[in-house]
């Protein structure tokens, strides 16, 4: 490569194009002035991005949405709590019907939410 600008330049310098000492100013210069905006932009978007608000979780309002659907999970894991109410041995729970409810919720919220994500 630097043959060829050999070639296309002046006979003694090796460069393609000679510049004068005004000529690297400007552009030295002009480099400058682009770095700055640059830096400015930089800081500015970074400031900017910190005082915006935290993020507003879409699920739970997707979630209320979709409640009303799965009443009858609902009610199965109401009617667990009542039964098992009065248990002093602790073996007995409602973990399936709370399951059932929570998976009723989550696939109804699934189709809307993840057309929602970025």
């Amino acid at each position: 490569m630097l043959r060829k600008a050999h070639k296309i330049g002046s006979k003694n310098t090796g460069f393609a194009n000679r510049q004068s000492p005004i000529a690297i100013a400007e552009i030295a210069s002009s480099c400058l002035k682009l770095i700055s905006k640059a830096l400015y932009f930089a800081e500015f978007s970074t400031s900017f991005a910190m005082a915006d608000e935290e993020p507003v979780d879409q699920k739970k309002y997707f979630e209320d949405g979709c409640k009303p659907k799965c009443v009858k999970q609902l009610r199965s894991y109401e009617a667990c709590v009542k039964r098992i109410q009065g248990d002093e041995s602790g073996n007995k729970h409602c973990t399936g019907q709370y399951f059932d409810y929570w998976s009723c919720v989550d696939k109804c919220v699934a189709p809307s939410l993840f057309t929602k994500l970025k």
